[in-house]
Order: structure tokens, then C-alpha cells, then sequence
């Protein structure tokens, strides 16, 4: 090192002759021409000397190491100009270099979910199952309008008939703005859910915020929507109607398009469905949802659906079909998880013919089917009714229990079939 580059140095660190006592490096004892300088230099931490004591000052540098001397007496505010504009190139590759590693760092998040449930089924069919999710999330952001977000999940499932293990990417989606228009794009959960909560490959465009206009495209995953094709008279017999029996093809689409408006305290929403497969399906669904008194939130929702698929196995059956369908629930306050101690209460009662839902929240994960599926409710509907509580253990930490009891409509096939379901969570967030 030149002696007039050290001085230079230290001289902008505002280094005085007599600034420090201590020998720092042993190949540079008190007296020599570099003393004070060098010692200024490495108690800031801007030089650094060698494993054995020595600072090395005989020996020659390459421009990136200079470089990064040159930027650590910048970051102590050292007015170094001079030598930043004459390592510009190697200050501008390694700030470039070590940004874009923190701005990776800060970008990424990665957090976790457990979830460990129970569900006890009695009434004409008996069974248990109980599953353990392990969820882990990766969000990434991509640039300041868009964002990746993508979900591995390892599912356990234990039974009185099986167990079963399976670990997938079951999201992976971007999300972001195109004009005013707010687009999810990928693979991803899809839950309007009192007519439909599944997983599928799609589109979501939402425009507005109190008055909000969206739509949605999807195709279906067969292994995840498996009760969105059930009931078509070329294909089923009443045997396997009986059974529960359901078709889904790759391919099959699904559309969804609404507007949602809050008037006052009161939030109301529109929405149509069409499902194109081998039901053949169209719902439109009336929803309200206001505050009724302090914590305590009042929704109803009126439906009507027309299913050729449901027309044609209630024709060759000699049934009638029924057209029209409603809900009405009640939730007092809920679970927070980040407030220990916070609580919830809810209950719903629901009268549905078949062609008013698709895959509603009810039966999504199997809480409220029958073990097997969803054969007791396959040509008439169901309704009945569900109570729930959640409370908030710990920090993060939340439980929850259910309660439902349904019956089938005057289905002839299944004789007004019924199911009571007991059903238990804990979720943990890390």
C-alpha cells in the first residue's frame, strides 16, 4: 500500500497522530511511517489484517479487494471521492452484487401452517378419520406491483378404511395489477363457499373496492373436485348414484362472475355460476351480511339452480326437481390467531336441493360428507343444520370444534338419509 493512499485514508477518517496506543499488527511497531494510520484503519474497521497478526502491507492487492476497503471507509463517512471514482467499476459490480442479495433476503418469506383434525361420522353410515396437514407458504416478491405465492403441503390421512400420505405444490400463483384490475393467475384455492371451495388452475380479475365487480376461470383437478360431476343419467345407474358415485375429467371448466356492494352496514352480492361438464350447471346466488348488534353478524343467502345433469336423473327416477335454495347464519365475534383468548361462535342452518351447490364449504375436506362421499345427497340435496366454536389457545396457537347434522331431501333412492358429524381442529402458525 502507497504511503500517501494509507494517509489519504485515514485523513478522511479524521485520524490524529496520537489517536490510538495499541499495536494492531506486528509488521507495523510504533514508529513506523504508517502507525497512527493503519491503526486508525483497522480499529474502523476498514482494514483488516492476516490470521498470524500481520497486516501485509508489503504485499500487492487486487482492485476488488481495494474496492472494498474504498467502500467500508465510504459507509464510516470517509470523503473518498477521489479513489470511489477511480474503483467505480469494482464498487458498482460488488454494491450491485451484495444488493441484490439482501433485496432476494428481504423479498422471500416462508411460513408454516400445522393443522390436526378429527371427524367422527354416525347416523345411516359410521366412520372416522382423522388428518394431519403440514403447510409450508413461500411468498416472493417479484417487483413492486407483482407477487408469487406458492404452498407445499404434506397431508396424512387416517381411517377406519385406509391411511394415506401424499406431500405436493398445491399453490403456485402470481398476483398483481393490470390497470386497475387485480389479477390472481395460477394454480390456487377458488371458495365462494356455499356453492363452491376447491382447488383449480385459473384466473381471478376483481375490479372496484366498494363496489366490486369480479370474475373467474378455472379448469378442474380431478383428485380435488371430486363431487363437482356427479348425476348424469347416460353415465350413472341408481346403484351408483346410491354409492356416491362422481366423475371429474381434466378439462372440465368452471365460471364464476359477481358484484358485491356495501349499502350502509349491510354487504350485498351477486353472483352467477356455470360449470361445464357433465352437469351442466348454472346457479345464481342473492347473498346479504350486516352487523346486527355489537359483534354479532347476521347472513342469508337465497339460490337458484338449473343442472340438465340433475334434470335427467330426477326425470328417469320419476322425481320432481326443485329449483330453489336458501341459508341463513349467525357468527358472534371469532378467533384471532396473533389474541390469545379470543373466541368464536357460529351456526347455520341450510335447505339445499342438488342443483344449488357444487362443492360448498360444508362438504370441502370431507367434514360434513359421509366417509365414502357424498352419496346420500347426490339426487335430491340436503339440509340440516351446523354449530361451531373456536378459541385461541395460545399465541398462533387456535382450536376448533363443529357440530352438523343433515338429512337428505326426500331422496327416494337413499331413503331421506341422514349423518351426523362431530368434527375437531388445532392449527398452529409459525
Amino acid at each position: 500500500m502507497k504511503k500517501s493512499l494509507v494517509l489519504a485514508m485515514a485523513m478522511a477518517l479524521g485520524v490524529t497522530a496520537s489517536a490510538y496506543a495499541a499495536n494492531p499488527f506486528s509488521d507495523v511497531p510504533a514508529g513506523h511511517w504508517a502507525y497512527d494510520a493503519v491503526n486508525k484503519l483497522a480499529a474502523e474497521g476498514v482494514v483488516d489484517g492476516y490470521p498470524d497478526g500481520t497486516y501485509g502491507g508489503d504485499k500487492l492487492m487486487t482492485r476488488y479487494e481495494m474496492a472494498q476497503i474504498v467502500a467500508k471507509a465510504m459507509a464510516k463517512g470517509a470523503n473518498v471521492d477521489k479513489l470511489a471514482a477511480e474503483f467505480a467499476d469494482e464498487l458498482d459490480s460488488l454494491g450491485v452484487r451484495v444488493a441484490n442479495l439482501e433485496k432476494k433476503a428481504d423479498n422471500v418469506k416462508i411460513t408454516g401452517q400445522i393443522r390436526a383434525s378429527y371427524r367422527d361420522v354416525s347416523g345411516d353410515r359410521d366412520g372416522h378419520e382423522g388428518k394431519l396437514r403440514t403447510r409450508l407458504f413461500i411468498n416472493g416478491q417479484v417487483n413492486e406491483d407483482w407477487t408469487y405465492t406458492a404452498r407445499l403441503q404434506n397431508e396424512q390421512v387416517y381411517s377406519d378404511e385406509d391411511a394415506e400420505d401424499d406431500a405436493k405444490v398445491n399453490w403456485a400463483f402470481v398476483s398483481g395489477r393490470v390497470g386497475g384490475v387485480k389479477m390472481d393467475a395460477g394454480r390456487m384455492d377458488f371458495v365462494q363457499g356455499d356453492v363452491l371451495d376447491t382447488r383449480a388452475d385459473g384466473v381471478k380479475l376483481a375490479y372496484g373496492s366498494d363496489v366490486k365487480v369480479f370474475g373467474w376461470a378455472m379448469k378442474a383437478l380431478s383428485d380435488d373436485v371430486a363431487s363437482l360431476a356427479i348425476g348424469d343419467e347416460e353415465v350413472f345407474t341408481e346403484d351408483e348414484i346410491k354409492d356416491g358415485a362422481s366423475l371429474v375429467e381434466d378439462g372440465d371448466r368452471f365460471y364464476v362472475a359477481g358484484v358485491e356492494a356495501n349499502i350502509g352496514a349491510v354487504n350485498t352480492a351477486v353472483k352467477y355460476y356455470n360449470a361445464d361438464n357433465l352437469r351442466d350447471q348454472e346457479i345464481w346466488e342473492v347473498a346479504l351480511k350486516g352487523e346486527v348488534a355489537k359483534d354479532l353478524t347476521l347472513r342469508g343467502s337465497w339460490f337458484y339452480g338449473d343442472s340438465d345433469g340433475y334434470d335427467g336423473v330426477a326425470d328417469r327416477l320419476n322425481e320432481s326437481t326443485d329449483n330453489n335454495g336458501w341459508l341463513v347464519g349467525l357468527t358472534y365475534k371469532g378467533a384471532k390467531a396473533s389474541k390469545p383468548g379470543s373466541w368464536g361462535l357460529y351456526a347455520n342452518y341450510s335447505d339445499r336441493p342438488f342443483s344449488t351447490y357444487l362443492e360448498p364449504t360444508v362438504f370441502s375436506g370431507g367434514y360434513a360428507e359421509y366417509p365414502d362421499g357424498l352419496g346420500a345427497f347426490t339426487t335430491d340435496g340436503y339440509k340440516g343444520f351446523e354449530v361451531g366454536a373456536n378459541v385461541t389457545l395460545a399465541k398462533n396457537i387456535v382450536a376448533g370444534v363443529k357440530y352438523a347434522d343433515f338429512e337428505g331431501r326426500e331422496d327416494k333412492i337413499n331413503g331421506t338419509p341422514d349423518a351426523q358429524v362431530l368434527w375437531s381442529e388445532v392449527i398452529f402458525t409459525f
